[in-house]
């Protein structure tokens, strides 16, 4: 099967919280008070960030460091 283009490719949580080095918790911080990569919501209730917008927030967050 061939791979997803990345701009097709959606994280879960835990994998963001994965890639990031975070807990759960700090990703549901950042999302209420709107700092959060922006995300999906299925009709499921999951959530999904998408790379290409994980991307974006990586690069809109690293002059902050």
């Amino acid at each position: 099967m061939p791979a997803a283009p990345t701009s097709h490719v959606m994280l879960t949580v835990p994998e963001l919280c994965d890639e990031l080095g975070i807990v759960r918790s700090t990703f549901y911080d950042w999302r209420q008070k709107r700092r959060a990569p922006r995300c999906i919501k299925l009709p499921n209730g999951d959530l999904r960030v998408r790379r290409t917008d994980l991307d974006i927030w990586l690069n809109e967050h690293e002059g902050a460091a």
